[in-house]
């Protein structure tokens, strides 16, 4: 029997974006987190039983619970306003919006153009908060907010400008991952939902199928994306800041590139989890708000 949605209309698409986004951040962040905090640690240079192994898997959770919600609003509020004004822009007037080469590729191309708005604005509150939260993961703090303590405690050694910079540390890295991972993801994923409409005639896509098509999605990126994480990790868990190109020497040097796919199995079940349940919980908000299916 189908489950009714409940009657919340909402007539503009972008607020129904950033409600649906913060609704589904949450969820994915919440529900996952204990999958997140042991890749965390299998990835950290300290080792995986010394940084905390299997004990206090909700260590940091605070931070995500802050993070979650506006970082995914974010995303997804840049995410359907650029594809949107692309879609505008190709509808109205084709010949001027790509060489005719690429035209055959403009959906594609808009959902990557699309996704890679939506990252930078929501690193712009995921990295701040990766950093308190995986240094709480890794047991360098008792929780968030200690982690959060230590950072802004520096302020007298290294001035605000130094604190800004420590809460933002690997955000170069992280762009680095989450661009690619995004742009292999919302083109899978938006694809998917395009033949799946096609094949049954019709215009929506269930909260179901976008959990499916999601998923699958979600793990083709997380695989390719895995040394990019390692790499990010390491650099956030450092006790001083590290330049991407000699950690990875250092990293390749010490431990060879099997480590740069260390975390992989929970990585992919993470993500692959959390792209079902992030991408199908947004498809179910939007539509409950739009009433649509």
């Amino acid at each position: 029997m189908a489950v009714a949605l409940p009657s919340f209309r909402v007539e503009s698409p972008f607020v129904r974006a950033l409600i649906a986004g913060g609704i589904a951040g949450t969820a994915v962040d919440l529900s996952l987190y204990p999958i997140d905090t042991l890749k965390t640690r299998l990835q950290s240079a300290s080792g995986f039983y010394t940084s905390g192994g299997f004990r206090g898997i909700y260590a940091g959770v605070g931070s995500a619970l802050v993070g979650a919600a506006p970082g995914a609003a974010l995303f997804f509020v840049s995410y359907e306003f650029l594809k949107s004004y692309q879609k505008r822009a190709r509808d109205g007037d084709g010949s001027r919006y790509l060489p005719g080469y690429l035209r055959p590729w403009s959906e594609p191309i808009e959902h990557m153009t699309s996704a890679i708005a939506g990252e930078l604005a929501a690193c712009a509150v995921r990295v701040p908060t990766e950093i308190v939260k995986q240094r709480a993961q890794a047991l360098q703090a008792s929780s968030s907010m200690a982690a959060l303590r230590l950072i802004m405690g520096r302020r007298a050694e290294v001035g605000v400008k130094g604190v800004w910079r420590e809460m933002y540390r690997g955000w170069g890295i992280t762009v680095m991952r989450e661009v690619p991972f995004t742009v292999i993801q919302f083109p899978l994923w938006e694809g998917m939902k395009t033949w799946r409409r096609k094949a049954k005639g019709l215009e929506g896509t269930t909260a179901v199928e976008s959990a499916v098509f999601g998923s699958v999605a979600g793990a083709v990126a997380a695989w390719l994306t895995t040394p990019l994480d390692v790499l990010k990790t390491r650099m956030m868990l450092a006790q001083d800041r590290q330049a991407a190109i000699p950690l990875l020497l250092q990293i390749l040097r010490d431990s060879g590139p099997r480590l740069l796919f260390a975390g992989t199995g929970p990585r992919i079940v993470w993500i692959s989890a959390g792209g079902a349940i992030f991408l199908g919980s947004y498809q179910w908000a939007y539509n409950a708000m739009a009433e649509t299916t």
